[in-house]
């Protein structure tokens, strides 16, 4: 599966220029948990996650202490986007494989990685959309293998599809060449996990 198939699309993206306010309402409005920044030729330029906004935007309140707080007081704030995010961003491209990403995102602990065709942002990987990937039902994916089978493998005949947790089962009386090609056509459904073809001839 590709990266294009899993993101969300389009990316919600800030401005660097916005204030840290401003980023805190667009990730609730939109629910998500990471933004990628956009300067104004519309390159990618960082992203700011929801820890970010969060460092230093609370002070402590005396209530929840026995004697009052000292120390000095602290300074101001960071007030805009570009102050709190990172620069430094991983992306992926729409062609990227999905398992590729999976691996990265769990190596670096990575919550978002935007999607970038050229220098434009195109979506967001995030770790919920690889779960909701994960996450549709054995139905829906047979359906989808039976539909892409029927779409660009039309003369191969008939094809014994079955969907257990996502792992896809083909089974069909064909030569190497029809079955290779079932076979990458059901790699690309959405949910698949695996792919066994077992041969009848």
């Amino acid at each position: 599966m590709l990266v294009r198939e899993a993101m969300t699309a389009p990316a919600v993206t800030i401005a660097p220029s916005a204030t840290v306010r401003q980023a805190m309402r667009v990730l609730l409005e939109h629910d998500v948990t990471a933004l990628p920044v956009v300067g104004e030729t519309g390159r990618l330029v960082g992203i700011v996650s929801e820890m970010d906004l969060l460092r230093g935007a609370f002070e402590a309140d005396p209530r929840a202490f026995a004697r009052p707080l000292g120390g000095a007081p602290r300074g101001p704030e960071p007030g805009r986007v570009e102050q709190v995010m990172t620069r430094d961003v991983r992306t992926a491209r729409p062609t990227t494989d999905v398992a590729e990403l999976a691996e990265m995102m769990l190596r670096t602990r990575i919550k978002s990685v935007p999607v970038v065709d050229g220098s434009a942002v195109v979506g967001v990987v995030s770790r919920r959309d690889l779960i909701a990937t994960l996450a549709r039902g054995d139905a829906r994916i047979r359906d989808d293998v039976l539909a892409s089978i029927a779409a660009y493998a039309p003369d191969g005949g008939p094809w014994d599809v079955t969907v257990e947790d996502g792992v896809v089962r083909l089974r069909g009386r064909h030569d190497e060449q029809a079955e290779r090609i079932v076979e990458v056509l059901a790699r690309t459904v959405p949910g698949a996990t695996r792919v066994l073809l077992t041969s009848a001839r």
